[in-house]
């Protein structure tokens, strides 16, 4: 039995990845989850220019999940080609850029093409739903939008190219098949939920620096495992499952609904560093347990039985 996964013509230890954003932004942070565990590894999003963020609090614990509301802090692009172009492990390393329309994703795209090596593929994210200018907020997540962007990054990157959708956002299957149609790779399913808020009551007011962020963690698996499930019967390109991933048995639900791979964020902070090994050896136990011996007999297995 294994759950060796390929991941665009690379072998990975297992399916998991860690998500975007979660430890840190360099190089040394992501190698860290890789000796955690993880088959593969995606960036802090990159912006053409270097970003501060929203100023905090960015980060609260609700009492279902995480609100997160941090406003895409990175040192810009050219800064964190250059931290992680000597990444040097057997791991798979996604970079994952955000911009604030097709012509901004089109100039991150030939910059991240001029220094590909090692990168085994690219994340254009088009789903957060907390920082003006982006994302959801600026209507990014429309069929109509995710061509565009699809395109204008396929014409300037030749690496594999994943569009990183959102739940927020209704029609997401079609989104999905927009993206497939303008050339995307893989779709990546998806990003925090919301955008909610938490109030403190004693303050009066919201606890989060810019107010409202997204949700993350167990409370939105089953929105994201919908989302997966619909979207596998729509498109042919791979999807990472993304949303709520905190044990092994989370991991497999979500490959079952259509995942090939799964991202994990949020788990760091309820099971440790090394949450990463923790679930791949859940998924190896059930496995056993069920009669499975290869992760394809469970990709999409609940399609199977309508």
């Amino acid at each position: 039995m294994s759950i060796q996964s390929e991941f665009f013509g690379k072998k990975m230890k297992n399916p998991i990845l860690l998500a975007s954003g979660i430890i840190g932004m360099t190089r040394g942070s992501l190698g860290m989850a890789c000796e955690n565990g993880c088959g593969g590894v995606i960036s802090k999003s990159l912006t053409l220019e270097p970003r501060k963020g929203h100023e905090g609090p960015n980060i609260v614990e609700t009492e279902c999940g995480i609100l997160n509301a941090m406003g895409y802090p990175n040192p810009g692009i050219e800064e964190g080609l250059r931290e992680f172009a000597g990444w040097k492990r057997e791991e798979a390393l996604v970079i994952s850029i955000v911009g604030k329309n097709a012509g901004e994703f089109a100039e991150l795209a030939k910059k991240v093409e001029l220094q590909k090596n090692r990168v085994s593929a690219l994340e254009a994210v088009i789903s957060c739903p907390h920082t003006p200018g982006y994302g959801t907020m600026v209507g990014q997540g429309t069929p109509e939008s995710v061509s565009e962007i699809t395109t204008a990054i396929k014409e300037n990157c030749s690496l594999p190219l994943i569009i990183k959708l959102s739940p927020s956002v209704p029609g997401e299957v079609k989104a999905a098949l927009a993206a497939e149609e303008a050339g995307a790779d893989a779709i990546n399913m998806g990003n925090s939920l919301g955008p909610g808020m938490k109030i403190d009551i004693h303050r009066k007011k919201p606890v989060l620096g810019f107010g409202i962020g997204g949700l993350s963690g167990l409370p939105i698996k089953p929105i994201a495992v919908r989302c997966v499930y619909d979207i596998y019967g729509a498109v042919k390109i791979p999807i990472i499952g993304t949303g709520g991933i905190n044990a092994g048995v989370d991991a497999i639900e979500m490959m079952m609904a259509g995942a090939k791979w799964v991202s994990v964020g949020t788990a760091v902070y309820y099971r440790g560093q090394d949450v990463f090994a923790k679930i791949a050896k859940e998924m190896e136990v059930w496995m056993k347990l069920n009669g499975y011996s290869r992760l394809e007999e469970i990709t999409g297995a609940a399609h199977e039985q309508i």
